[in-house]
């Protein structure tokens, strides 16, 4: 009861803030958690046009379906984890080094115009990324291309959007371009709250740049990218759909379908929302426990967890 009370007594002092979370709130119930009940059509024979809740019960007749295309659902997981993994590394180590490279300018001038500079492309639609691409990497157009055919060191160009032999690298590097800069945020202000003291201390013991980079700063930024990682991986069997919606073409398929653009293939085009639910609850499913077990495992290993 005095709990209840003190309780009570929080909510009317701070009933203001409660106040301002009631949209978000809102907004949460309606975006998040009310389109759940639509989960229902993976265990159901759902048909469009008919209320939701009266399709025949399935079971799990549309999991099995999914389990039984193995082979199709092997190259499309691999696909998946595969450039998303690229991309996660990628992303956070060269952000760990640019943020370090950029915290070492000192004209905070400069500073701050290539820091400037290199957010832009995060405020970028993958739409107009992808124009850029076709600007610099088209077949016969691209500049990329035309200057190599005018070298003489190519005859033919190179299919960099089409071919599936550079679709993960394509994927990798675009997605390195666009948020380079937002990820170069993160570690910047990691390493703004490192006590200067440390480096105070290292640079009477005689420690060069490089030393007290590596001794401090590295050892330092560990921690956020560590948390980064383990944040980004319940994300890993999800990409971005407008990137590969874009991307991804009748050539580049075999290496460049994930499975939200399975998804999409099979509950808008072919209208099989059932199906096409159960591979949603799925991926969902392995990304809960993909992330469980690496916070575990990092928690084990050196306390490092978000939980």
């Amino acid at each position: 009861m005095n709990l209840q009370n003190a309780r009570m007594k929080k909510v009317k002092r701070y009933w203001i803030l409660y106040l301002m979370m009631l949209p978000g709130f809102i907004l949460t119930s309606i975006l998040a958690y009310a389109p759940m009940g639509g989960l229902y059509m993976a265990f159901s024979n759902y048909r469009i046009g008919r209320p939701l809740f009266s399709a025949d019960f399935a079971g799990l007749k549309f999991f099995g379906e999914v389990l039984r295309d193995s082979s199709y659902m092997i190259a499309i997981l691999r696909n998946t984890l595969v450039m998303n993994l690229l991309s996660l590394f990628v992303n956070l180590l060269v952000a760990v080094f640019f943020a370090i490279l950029l915290n070492e300018v000192s004209k905070s001038k400069v500073r701050r115009t290539i820091q400037s500079i290199s957010f832009i492309p995060f405020f970028i639609s993958w739409v107009i990324v992808y124009n850029i691409m076709q600007v610099f990497l088209a077949t016969e157009t691209g500049l990329v291309n035309m200057v190599l055919r005018d070298l003489g060191i190519i005859n033919e160009g190179f299919g960099f959007l089409s071919s599936p032999r550079y679709s993960w690298g394509l994927v990798v590097f675009s997605n390195l371009w666009k948020s380079l800069g937002y990820n170069a945020v993160i570690f910047l202000a990691a390493i703004a709250g490192i006590d200067t003291e440390m480096y105070e201390a290292s640079y009477i013991d005689g420690a060069d740049r490089l030393q007290r980079i590596w001794y401090i700063t590295v050892p330092m930024l560990l921690p956020t990218l560590q948390i980064l990682m383990i944040l980004n991986v319940g994300w890993l069997f999800t990409s971005n759909f407008d990137q590969f919606y874009l991307f991804t073409n009748s050539m580049n398929r075999p290496t460049m379908e994930v499975f939200d653009m399975y998804i999409f293939r099979f509950g808008l085009k072919q209208l099989n929302y059932s199906y096409a639910t159960a591979v949603g609850i799925l991926k969902s499913v392995a990304g809960i426990i993909m992330l469980i077990i690496v916070n575990t495992v990092s928690k084990k290993l050196d306390g490092g967890s978000v939980a």
